[in-house]
């Protein structure tokens, strides 16, 4: 085929051109593969399924019935080009794989998930060698025997890493115990797997002598050893000139790239497939500092996102199920799974109980380690083009990696449901406001990237107040968004490498800018500070941040609000899906929760705490969140920076007649009593500490003591305030999280001060704050609900 035509004016159609043809090709699996996804996404399967579905849709299995659809978009005479372009595709694709595995996790891999690994491999290996006979027998005769032998072996042992990591994070099993030793066992089996597909291909030659797969084989060794020797110093020197928080040269991407290609090169004129070598670059490549995570950002959108669907399409089109004829054919199918499916599990399941692993735990880790995916289709896909699997048994595996692979998700919910936390004993404080005031205080402060982090640590400094007996603890978690993208599963190695991932101080060999920013702050402050990371969709972030703030027993939770300030003093919506994470969160919190609203709190950078000189006001109208409010204040004006003004509204004795009467005489009592106690406490305060009350009539002279007062540093508000006042401040606001006061404070005229809203916790949740989340979720509260 000719690469472009000249256009339909001038006769030509596109479908008859390489280029065109591709790029239909291209569009119409990934629009047909992302339809399936999102299909699929309330079962919580991964996208591989997807995937892989999608290539068969479009294959003669489905689509691919119709000779006229095939001839006109998948013609034979495009198979080239359409697989010259999935297999580049596929190169790269290892190459990221082969970065998701670090040499150094694999050799501290501990006996028991070493065990595993290896009962995952030879059980599995061990049964599929036995059904190869039987299907020698029946539907696969005259293929070479040992190609065929070592090739359903690898098909049935093999679990899909990847596949494997992105479906621990959607059950959030990642740092659970299950989990770990999964990730570990699956990485030693894939290392594993790769070396038998090796000897596989080796063996599966075309070549007369008998000595040509030791050939192969011998020069596959001798070319890994080369690379050991070669490839880490080079590529360790190029690291070192890699630098946190600076761009990595795009010399350095391109010779990496070269190298891969190269590398792939080498393996295919060998007789191994090009994938290998690619994959022996990618091992290589050292993970710490900054250059393997760009190495990543700069390959996997294109790979994943333009050639890799291309492979399914690939795969698809040599798959027909409607070679599976009669009740032998489906008969064999079924055994392929029963045999995959016991040789994973139950090989598993015995190791695992052997190394007193609970019951329900190893059950869940046999299913998990029967996880299939891409790997799997690889592995098909090489043997289909050595002859090696004929067209019946290659759909039958394929089927079969598809159902095992659906299968995990729900199993592994069926089966092992892990306790749902138990409300921790001992915690007893989850508000700011507390009699002991002596205890230790408790903050988990999140964060989303880098703007966050100075007026983040600038507050804390302020809540610091003086030094208590027990003092402050700060839990900071960095919120990263789990996605199909490989440096995704990079974040999820480091969260996991350390348990409910706390950074681990042993380890100077990654730093990370952030983790640096709160080491500063720990050591000028004398404030115990633990960096963390919570990397989940958004549609469950939430729960991240709820389960972590009752484990650390936290007192509140500060969130960003969703947008940031602009140059001229307007807020710009950062990420709107930060904002459903924020409602979700003040539904759920077992604590309480402060939203804050950040305008440049002690300018861009980190203020030490002798340069701590903010003006901090307390907007108190009343009831429970308020006087949650005034409890963050009281802390923060015992740091010597700080001036503190407490603004009381109170409504003018002659318009209480004519002003909507609201119940509130049992917060009133508490307010007057939490007043007197605070007037109490900074009586001999030396002009640092102000209460003035203000008597308003209406709403417009409540804004303008508002406004008047709003030349500070930080205003302080509760985010639901009770009384006449604060009701007629209610109007429809488009940001239900932030109440009536926090709302109006969002707007332009506002524009200098940071703002903190505060909502108190309480037992039970308002049913007014549920019914206004839910009627602003985008999707009308289905999410809030779980």
């Amino acid at each position: 085929m000719k690469p472009t035509s000249n256009g339909v004016f001038q006769g030509d159609s596109p479908l008859d051109f390489a280029l065109p043809l591709a790029i239909l090709q291209i569009c119409l699996v990934i629009l047909l593969t992302r339809g399936l996804a999102f299909i699929l996404r309330p079962l919580r399967q991964p996208r591989v399924i997807a995937e892989i579905t999608g290539g068969i849709l479009l294959g003669p299995s489905a689509l691919g019935r119709s000779e006229r659809f095939l001839q006109a978009v998948f013609p034979p005479k495009s198979q080239t080009v359409l697989d010259t372009l999935a297999n580049l595709g596929l190169i790269f694709f290892m190459f990221l794989v082969g970065l998701e595995l670090d040499p150094k996790s694999l050799r501290q891999t501990g006996k028991k998930a070493l065990g595993i690994a290896i009962a995952g491999i030879s059980l599995p290996f061990a049964l599929g060698i036995g059904s190869s006979f039987l299907l020698r027998e029946t539907i696969s005769k005259g293929v070479d025997s040992r190609s065929f032998l070592v090739f359903m072996g690898v098909a049935l042992s093999i679990t899909a890493f990847p596949v494997l990591a992105r479906i621990l994070a959607e059950l959030k099993l990642l740092t659970a115990d299950v989990g770990r030793m999964a990730m570990s066992a699956a990485a030693v089996n894939d290392v594993a797997a790769w070396i038998l597909l090796a000897l596989a291909v080796a063996l599966s030659g075309s070549g007369q002598s008998s000595l040509v797969p030791v050939w192969v084989f011998l020069s596959g060794c001798v070319f890994v050893i080369c690379l050991t020797l070669l490839v880490p110093p080079t590529f360790k020197w190029m690291a070192r000139q890699c630098h946190e928080g600076e761009p990595v040269e795009e010399t350095y991407v391109c010779a990496t790239l070269a190298a891969v290609l190269a590398a792939g090169f080498i393996t295919d004129a060998i007789g191994i497939h090009a994938m290998f070598g690619a994959f022996v670059v990618g091992v290589l490549v050292p993970k710490e500092g900054p250059f393997a995570s760009a190495l990543v950002e700069k390959v996997e959108d294109l790979v994943s996102g333009i050639f890799l669907p291309l492979y399914f399409v690939s795969s698809g089109l040599k798959t027909n199920i409607a070679t599976i004829q009669g009740l032998q054919s489906w008969g064999l199918l079924a055994l392929v799974i029963l045999t995959a499916c016991l040789g994973k599990i139950v090989g598993t399941f015995v190791v695992s109980l052997s190394f007193k692993v609970p019951l329900r735990e190893a059950l869940a880790l046999g299913i998990l380690m029967n996880t299939k995916g891409l790997v799997e289709l690889i592995v098909l896909n090489i043997g289909k083009d050595r002859k090696v699997l004929n067209d019946q048994v290659f759909a039958i595996m394929v089927l079969m990696a598809v159902v095992t692979t659906f299968m995990t998700t729900p199993l592994v919910m069926a089966v092992y449901k892990p306790a749902r936390r138990a409300r921790v004993a001992d915690y007893k404080h989850r508000t700011v406001e507390r009699k002991n005031s002596k205890a230790q205080f408790r903050i988990l402060a999140c964060f989303h990237s880098a703007r966050n982090i100075p007026s983040t640590i600038n507050l804390l400094e302020a809540l610091r107040g003086i030094q208590k007996s027990e003092g402050l603890c700060v839990y900071a978690l960095h919120l990263m968004e789990l996605s199909e993208r490989s440096s995704a599963i990079l974040m999820v190695h480091k969260a996991r490498r350390n348990g409910l991932p706390f950074w681990n101080r042993g380890r100077q060999s990654n730093p990370n800018h952030i983790v640096v920013a709160f080491e500063a702050f720990q050591q000028l402050s004398r404030v115990s500070v633990r960096p963390m990371t919570a990397i989940s969709s958004m549609s469950d972030m939430h729960e991240d941040i709820c389960t972590t703030a009752e484990s650390k027993r936290a007192a509140i939770i500060i969130l960003p609000f969703h947008k940031h300030q602009r140059l001229d003093g307007s807020l710009e919506t950062t990420r709107s899906d930060f904002r459903w994470v924020n409602q979700r969160v003040l539904k759920h919190a077992p604590c309480s929760v402060g939203i804050l609203i950040d305008r440049g709190l002690g300018g861009t950078t980190q203020v030490s705490a002798s340069n701590v000189s903010y003006t901090i006001t307390v907007l108190f109208f009343g009831g429970r969140d308020d006087r949650e409010a005034l409890a963050c204040g009281a802390r923060m004006a015992e740091h010597p920076g700080i001036s503190f003004i407490v603004i009381r509204f109170l409504l003018a004795a002659d318009t209480i007649g004519n002003t909507v009467s609201v119940d509130m005489a049992g917060n009133a009592s508490m307010d007057e009593e939490v007043l007197s106690e605070f007037k109490l406490k900074t009586s001999h305060r030396d002009g640092s500490v102000r209460y003035e009350e203000r008597l308003v009539r209406n709403t417009t002279e409540t804004i303008a003591v508002i406004r008047e007062v709003s030349r500070c540093n930080l205003l302080l508000v509760g985010r639901m305030p009770d009384g006449e006042l604060a009701l007629a401040l209610s109007t429809r606001s488009d940001c239900p999280e932030l109440g009536p006061v926090g709302s109006l404070l969002t707007s332009l005229e506002f524009s200098t001060a940071s703002v903190l809203v505060i909502q108190q916790y309480s037992d039970r949740v308002s049913m007014n704050l549920a019914s206004e989340l839910e009627e602003d979720s985008p999707d009308k509260g289905s999410d809030l609900s779980n």
